[in-house]
């Protein structure tokens, strides 16, 4: 049975509107509009209580205000939207700007459908190699002393459908499998030290509680330095597709790492060597051998703008995209109009931050004719991006993960933009 059952409203279609919204006459809503405000004229209300296309208004200097609502809005008008597919959804990075991925526009991920949990009676069970046993419930796990931390998520599988050639109409489509946010919860190594490990455990089991329990083994020194459990996203509760109440965030590590809704950690000497990471999640190499846990997000760029799907005009034009790595900050971003042939340097804006999104910029003046831009990330290990060719040369076109190749758009005479491989 639903949680919250007693909680829901009932649908239209139980109400017997088949789905529909209620209907209005317009002059009784206008009555009744106008009774509540008490104004004496419908042109005296706040266009908060205007049908939209009545709520715009060519003075806004003569006509009040909407009041305050309890969760803020969208401004009219503004609609850009998550790419829905049917097990995951992708972020329009196409239209967006700075590094903060808003919450409703966060990518999300996920193997069985979104849980819906209620957060008193959600716990989460540390087991297997350690001193005690424990189990937390989430207002333990908030009690804790908490960090906040600017980070990237990224799917592996993020471009994935670019190794076999350029799949991806816009930059959503090619590069949408990735977000940065604000992440707020407790270190794992605080919440782990609570039980005590055990000095042989070497690796730990994270399971969600998805209809999938997805699960993931992890090297417990390697999560111990970084990773959180996060009870917050952008100054409020995890959404429900991004974990709520409880995900484990490992700081550039591929995104089916970070278990959401997690509810169980287990400790033990090996890798437990779940489905998910079994029959997902390797890598097939170009000698029919598999790499498997590939944990750390290699360096990677992509421009933004102008990017596919979009046209541009002669004149100046500024190049702006995102930087990232998951082995820690990015250092430098080279532009290319050329194909790669000759690179310049790109400004990085700050705040320029390890497993964070980089905002890039490059001033350019384009004459009309046909070029191919490109950019490419360096990061603090010194780590750069490579080509497409350098890329298949190494990992062949078998696999359907990271993939971190040199992104090329194709501006042609007439402007347009598309995505094209070199």
């Amino acid at each position: 049975m639903n949680l919250f059952d007693e909680d829901m409203p009932r649908s239209p279609t139980e109400n017997g509107n088949m789905g529909q919204e209620p209907r209005i006459d317009r002059r009784t809503w206008l009555t009744g509009a106008a009774s509540l405000v008490g104004a004496t004229a419908a042109g005296l209300l706040a266009p908060a209580w205007l049908p939209a296309e009545e709520g715009e208004s060519a003075r806004p200097t003569h006509v009040p205000g909407r009041s305050p609502s309890p969760y803020g809005v969208r401004a009219q008008g503004e609609t850009i939207e998550r790419l829905t597919l049917a097990t995951h959804s992708l972020t329009p990075h196409q239209s967006l700007h700075g590094i903060i991925t808003p919450s409703a526009l966060h990518f999300e991920r996920h193997h069985n459908g979104v849980p819906l949990i209620n957060p008193d009676r959600h716990r989460l069970l540390i087991h297997g190699m350690v001193g005690r046993p424990l189990m937390f419930s989430m207002n333990d796990l908030v009690r804790f002393p908490s960090v906040t931390r600017t980070l990237f998520i990224e799917c592996s599988g993020n471009s994935g459908h670019e190794w076999k050639g350029p799949a991806g109409k816009t930059v959503q489509d090619t590069h949408g499998l990735m977000s940065t946010s604000e992440w707020t919860g407790v270190p794992l190594a605080t919440v782990l030290s609570e039980s005590g490990v055990k000095p042989e455990a070497l690796w730990v089991l994270a399971e969600g509680s998805d209809a999938a329990a997805m699960t993931r083994s992890l090297p417990l020194a390697e999560v111990l330095k970084n990773a959180l459990l996060c009870y917050a996203q952008n100054g409020e509760a995890l959404r429900p597709e991004q974990g709520y109440p409880l995900r484990l965030v490992i700081p550039g590590w591929e995104g089916n790492t970070c278990i959401k809704w997690l509810r169980r950690m287990k400790l033990g000497t090996a890798p437990f060597m779940t489905h998910e990471e079994t029959s997902r999640y390797t890598d097939l190499m170009p000698d029919g051998t598999a790499r498997q846990f590939t944990f750390v997000m290699e360096a990677k760029s992509v421009i933004t703008s102008p990017s596919g799907g979009q046209r541009i005009e002669p004149g100046f034009v500024e190049i702006r995209g995102l930087a990232w790595s998951g082995r820690g900050a990015v250092r430098a971003v080279d532009i290319s109009t050329d194909g790669g042939r000759i690179w310049h340097p790109a400004q990085l804006q700050e705040p320029v931050l390890p497993h964070c999104h980089t905002r890039f910029r490059f001033g350019w003046r384009w004459n009309g004719e046909e070029v191919l831009l490109q950019s490419r990330c360096t990061d603090e290990t010194d780590y750069v991006q490579p080509t497409r060719a350098a890329l298949v040369a190494a990992r062949g076109v078998n696999s359907s993960y990271h993939y971190n190749a040199i992104q090329t758009w194709k501006v042609d005479q007439a402007g347009q933009v598309r995505n094209v491989q070199v």
